[in-house]
């Protein structure tokens, strides 16, 4: 079966965006506070050539070369070299050195303060020294044939960490390290061509009328990237966010992906027992003795051909499913979301029951904003970073913030 996605696109979806324009007032380069680990009962820190720990009100100490040093929740306080603190930071002693936690080298100093009865773990770090340590954790390992595409991930992160800095003020960082945000994995993470791209892009970033914008990325769009609407219950729509074709003659630009296309199937039984679970956590729906499914179909698709109203069909009525929560209630039999709500399902009943129910599924991800794969595409026939950006977000104008 092929799959074919009709979108209208406006000329400028394809235009090139504008040259950097003039950099507002700055500060200079911010500083990003990136939480690698909270509710820790226990953390090892150490520095590759040496560190040394302060902390207001206790005495400071030092840590030799390769040195580790454990430290343990005990009575609200954690304890090192026979001091009680609850907050201290470490730094490198060693010219471009490396602070640790966890065996890992990273860039900046590390900031571990008790809270909540657990310690938390921050890592304060220079915005682009904390990039190099994004673009190919997210990216993946790319070759000088893609260093566009690592150069668009550049910018865009870039976007993502300057207009959700902040996001955690309360708990005393900006981002977390991991997916909620944006993959951080610190030194051992960078690639010299990721250090180019963020080297070559330096201080650039996406803005709609003057403003940072809310940027979005995934790993695969399948074909088509998806309004906001489809993916997301809280995220209006924008002008740079809506679907934009990743088609290319003979394919898509994102065919390369080995999330292009995927199936999961269920058998009848699998598909009651994952539905009578999602259902109530998902949507609060009481489905009371689930004992039988006896549909499963897509009545309205939005405008990238996802999704929008999904039914399930039961003994006792229809239970719509919006698009926001289809990979979660459809969830395959491991238990596991859906890899993208970008699906066509089939159903094989045994009277009114569903004994058999197939999806073939398109892209990986939520579908909004950039697709990762496409912009390796993309790259690879010769696309620059501009036209990157310029596609999948398209009127979002570059500019340079420091």
């Amino acid at each position: 079966m092929r799959w074919h996605w009709t979108i209208a696109l406006g000329a400028s979806a394809l235009a090139a965006c504008p040259r950097p324009a003039a950099p507002p007032p700055s500060a200079g380069e911010p500083t990003l506070r990136v939480a690698l680990a909270t509710g820790a009962g226990e953390v090892t820190l150490g520095a590759e050539g040496g560190a040394l720990g302060a902390a207001e009100g206790a005495p400071a100490f030092s840590l030799a070369a390769g040195e580790s040093l454990t430290l343990r929740v005990e009575g609200g306080t954690f304890r090192a070299r026979g001091a009680a603190y609850t907050r201290v930071r470490l730094a490198s002693t060693a010219p471009g050195g490396h602070v640790t936690f966890g065996g890992k080298p990273y860039r900046g100093v590390l900031d571990v303060f008790v809270a909540g009865g657990s310690i938390t773990v921050v890592n304060a770090v220079a915005m682009e020294d904390y990039l190099r340590g994004v673009v190919n954790a997210e990216m993946g390992r790319r070759t000088a044939a893609e260093r566009a595409a690592v150069e668009a991930q550049a910018i865009v992160s870039r976007s993502y960490a300057l207009h959700n800095r902040g996001r955690y003020g309360a708990e005393g960082f900006d981002l977390r390290a991991g997916v909620t945000d944006q993959v951080y994995g610190g030194v051992a993470t960078e690639t010299p061509l990721g250090a180019a791209a963020v080297e070559a892009t330096a201080g650039q970033v996406l803005t709609w009328d003057g403003k940072l914008i809310a940027p979005f990325y995934h790993s695969t769009c399948g074909g088509s990237t998806a309004s906001p609407e489809e993916a997301f219950v809280s995220v209006r729509s924008t002008p740079y966010l809506r679907p934009v074709s990743d088609l290319r003659p003979g394919g898509a630009y994102c065919d390369i992906s080995p999330r292009f296309r995927w199936t999961v199937e269920w058998e009848g039984e699998a598909l009651r027992a994952i539905l009578d679970r999602t259902l109530p956590a998902q949507l609060g729906v009481d489905t009371g003795a689930l004992s039988e499914v006896r549909d499963v179909y897509i009545r309205r698709t939005g405008a990238s051909g996802r999704p929008t109203d999904l039914r399930v069909r039961l003994a006792g009525g229809e239970v719509p499913v919006p698009g926001y929560a289809v990979r979660q209630v459809l969830a395959a039999p491991d238990g596991r979301p859906l890899g993208s709500s970008a699906v066509r399902l089939s159903a094989t009943r045994a009277g009114d029951t569903v004994a058999h129910l197939a999806a073939e599924g398109a892209g990986w991800g939520h579908g909004v904003g950039m697709c990762q794969w496409g912009a390796v595409g993309r790259a690879r026939a010769g696309q620059d970073a501009r036209t990157i950006l310029a596609t999948y977000f398209p009127g979002a104008r570059l500019a340079r913030w420091y």
